[in-house]
């Protein structure tokens, strides 16, 4: 395993990349595993809540924005999208698991969908991963049996603050927003205290 470096070094390497980078899956990729983050370097940035996983925005650019995301033990996303945006992620502290699921069937005018799971990933600081961006749905979670809270850092191919979550439970699917909990460290105004 590389090294580990302080964020603003693998922000240093994210902002040489150029937008094709960010258009196809390999440079970031080794960016996330060349120059693991170190955990200590991340701490100004991490807001944790019981009650739900975080967002807090690292850096952001047109081309591109780093987020880390703090999971207690038992959080998880919903099942979700990117909006058509690649998005790579890494652990630097704790382990998660990525389920990916298969659209069979979507139409976002009416709310309904239908979806089959398909691979199931553990991601650690060893492993980073991409989203396949052929089959972009997918829900990150912290499961109980793991014990530990965790951070990942998602690199997403140009901003968005929006996208599709899904129900397959309930054959549904909708537009949310989506917001930081903190930026470059200070909490928002609109995050939970």
């Amino acid at each position: 395993m590389p090294p580990l470096v302080p964020v603003q070094q693998l922000v240093a390497q994210l902002r040489r990349c150029t937008a094709h980078d960010f258009e196809t899956l390999p440079r970031v990729h080794d960016i996330l595993r060349d120059f693991p983050a170190d955990p200590k370097s991340l701490e100004p940035y991490l807001i944790w809540d019981r009650q739900h996983y975080t967002r807090n925005l690292i850096d952001k650019c047109p081309l591109y924005e780093l987020i880390a995301i703090c999971w207690e033990v038992g959080q998880g996303s919903s099942i979700h999208n990117h909006k058509d945006q690649n998005c790579w992620m890494a652990v630097p502290i704790g382990r998660l698991l990525v389920q990916n699921y298969h659209v069979v069937q979507q139409d976002l005018d009416a709310g309904t969908c239908d979806l089959a799971p398909s691979d199931l990933v553990e991601m650690n600081v060893a492993q980073p991963c991409a989203v396949n961006p052929d089959e972009p749905v997918h829900k990150v979670f912290n499961p109980p049996e793991f014990n530990a809270r965790a951070v990942s850092l998602h690199v997403y191919s140009r901003p968005f603050d929006s996208c599709v979550v899904y129900s397959p439970e309930q054959h549904k699917c909708g537009e949310i927003d989506l917001h930081y909990t903190s930026e470059y460290g200070v909490r928002t105004a609109a995050a939970p205290h």
